[in-house]
């Protein structure tokens, strides 16, 4: 019985040692690009865009988005942020002085029951960014609980708000109330019947909040025929619309048809879709 339980042991350490080692690998940071030379057609500019991935998420998320970017001279990936569950932020590479800069934030471990492990992550990657590398002007694109965490994290703290300027945002398929399944439609009056806590808390917050006339919101959403992308419920991300109804702010809601959870990060169309919005 003893020998049966030290192999089992064994067996246990095999396990947890290779998922660290696949986890390592996953979060290991795409390659650093650079912009060879500049396209007439490309708007560039000091303002740098953070990549935030969903639950999940790694290296792979931005990729493709990465890649094509450099292809094209639009954008290059100069920094990388990890950022673990305690807060410690480790950063590669930087932004000073690099045009369209890419940073690739990576959580070490997102792989939490809720996102507000990650909410508390991304403030610290934020205040980070603007304390010590002076990053007070920002795009965001962010990936499902990504882009729930972005928004818990700007509409809830002042600091944050006062220390950057967040210019354009795209969501892609972010829940922001999920309080309704699919079978769901959506209606301006439907946030009178959330029960979601945490939609209910960003309500409540967003009073306070002065958004800037001159920023943007793409809210993007998948779909398929049964009113989902295959993860995300699209009334879950349309109620981002209630949420900021009575702010001036440009808002865009678009749904891209026959487009699962996960090509709204690797779809050729959204990727140039994005290229159009940030850097055209």
């Amino acid at each position: 019985m003893k020998k049966v339980g030290k192999l089992g042991l064994i067996s246990i350490m095999i396990v947890v040692i290779s998922a660290l080692f696949v986890q390592a690998y996953l979060i290991r940071g795409s390659q650093m690009t650079t912009i060879k030379y500049d396209q007439p057609q490309v708007h560039y500019s000091n303002t740098p865009t953070l990549l935030i991935p969903g639950w999940g998420g790694n290296s792979w998320t931005y990729q493709k988005l990465i890649q094509q970017t450099a292809r094209q001279n639009v954008a290059q990936h100069t920094m990388t942020v990890w950022v673990s569950p305690n807060g410690h932020v480790r950063v590669k590479g930087s932004v000073r002085g690099k045009k369209n800069a890419l940073i690739q934030l990576l959580y070490t471990w997102n792989y939490s029951p809720t996102y507000h492990p990650q909410v508390c992550q991304l403030k610290r990657v934020l205040l980070v960014l603007a304390h010590e590398y002076h990053v007070h002007d920002l795009n965001i694109i962010a990936h499902s609980y990504g882009g729930t965490e972005w928004l818990h994290v700007y509409i809830a703290n002042r600091q944050i708000q006062q220390q950057i300027n967040f210019h354009r945002v795209i969501l892609l398929g972010a829940p922001a109330d999920e309080t309704f399944g699919a079978r769901t439609k959506y209606t301006k009056w439907l946030f009178k019947k959330s029960s979601d806590p945490n939609f209910l808390a960003l309500e409540r917050q967003i009073q306070t909040v002065k958004l800037q006339r001159d920023d943007y919101i793409y809210n993007w959403m998948g779909q398929n025929a049964r009113g989902t992308d295959g993860e995300v419920p699209t009334v879950q991300s349309e109620m981002l619309a209630s949420l900021i109804k009575n702010k001036r702010i440009h808002y865009q809601q678009r749904i891209f048809p026959h487009t699962s959870h996960t090509a709204l990060h690797q779809k050729k169309v959204i990727l140039t879709a994005i290229i159009n919005v940030l850097w055209h």
